[in-house]
């Protein structure tokens, strides 16, 4: 045994067990509203802010100085608590494409569900989105809020052959697996003259697409798996973001668009830019991939019966495969890049 290796993985331990417990630090500040509390630039005492969150005194100086520690919070001579402005982007602005508080959410959605994830591990079985909850739900939506908001509709209509299709006057386009529905939301903010339907099988997501989406009348969402979308069409475009991966049966999916689809429509699917093929020297994309598909996405698609169980860390040959076996000839990859860590694909 090299002693200096053992040391070192040693302190790589120490470090994932110290960013686990701020990770659960975040989660606490997120999930209380004591980010909020802070605001960005004010100083507080530990009595005033406990007060102002609602905070017991005891836990609200401990929390502080946790924060502190981490190096999250600054201290100001005074002994008051600041949140600096660069952390409040990160930790409060629900609009920012560097949004990333929620994925604390998505790691206690996990945690919580260590028991029965032990059960599946031995089994084979699963754990379904809905043991997950609200954590991961609402992960899931404020996480990739900002990229569809921001970002989705101009690098969609960046791509010419896909631009034209969804600019057709009255153009039927589909959302297959919509969660909380902020990217069918987007498109039909910026496709006024199309009908957007999103669809989704779990209904508390479905329940808060459809009050995100107030004000917003050409986008409707709808009950129901991907396969049944073969019996809503025909449509011009058909979407599937971030969530062929977990679907049971991807084939069934990707066969139902593909008869939905008009001669001249499109078919998307955006999902993880993991690597072309495994290999164990992997980059922190695929370290995260992987995290997400053990915890979550692996043990949500296992929970149905006779599942492909495809997991988060979808290889382009797979995709391909998908495609070919559904009826489609093939994948090509768009060319919309710095889209977070997704890849766009279009079915051929």
């Amino acid at each position: 045994m090299d002693d200096a290796d053992a040391d070192a993985f040693a302190e790589r331990v120490f470090g994932a067990v110290l960013g686990a417990f701020e990770t659960m630090s975040i989660y606490v500040g997120d999930r209380l509203g004591l980010y909020r509390t802070l605001g960005s630039g004010t100083a507080w005492s530990v009595e005033a802010f406990a007060e102002a969150s609602g905070m017991h005194v005891r836990y609200a100086r401990e929390w502080l100085e946790q924060q502190a520690v981490a190096g999250i919070l600054r201290v100001d001579d005074d002994g008051r608590f600041v949140l600096p402005a660069a952390h409040a982007d990160v930790l409060l602005d629900a609009d920012s494409l560097r949004f990333t508080a929620p994925l604390t959410r998505m790691v206690q959605a996990a945690a919580a569900r260590m028991p029965e994830l032990l059960t599946a591990y031995r089994d084979g079985g699963g754990v379904t989105w809905a043991q997950f909850g609200d954590d991961a739900r609402d992960a899931q939506g404020d996480v990739n809020r900002p990229w569809f908001e921001r970002e989705l509709a101009g690098a969609l209509a960046g791509v010419p052959s896909v631009g034209a299709v969804l600019s057709r006057r009255g153009a039927r386009i589909a959302d297959i697996g919509c969660g909380h529905g902020w990217s069918s939301i987007a498109i039909a903010r910026a496709c006024p003259n199309a009908e957007v339907i999103g669809v989704d099988v779990d209904e508390p997501s479905l329940a808060a697409a459809r009050g995100h989406a107030a004000g917003t009348p050409n986008v409707s969402f709808v009950h129901a798996a991907g396969a049944a979308l073969r019996e809503r069409g025909p449509f011009d475009a058909a979407f599937i973001f971030e969530a062929l991966h977990d679907m049971p049966d991807p084939v069934a999916v990707l066969a139902a668009v593909r008869a939905a689809l008009r001669p001249d429509g499109v078919a998307i699917v955006m999902d993880e830019a993991v690597a072309d093929t495994f290999a164990p020297d992997g980059d922190e994309v695929e370290r995260v991939m992987y995290g997400y598909s053990l915890f979550l996405c692996l043990p949500d698609s296992k929970a149905t019966p006779g599942s492909v169980a495809t997991g988060t860390v979808m290889r382009p040959d797979v995709l391909a495969q998908y495609a070919r076996d559904a009826g489609f000839t093939g994948v090509e990859v768009l060319p919309i890049e710095g889209f977070a860590a997704f890849r766009f694909y279009r079915l051929v």
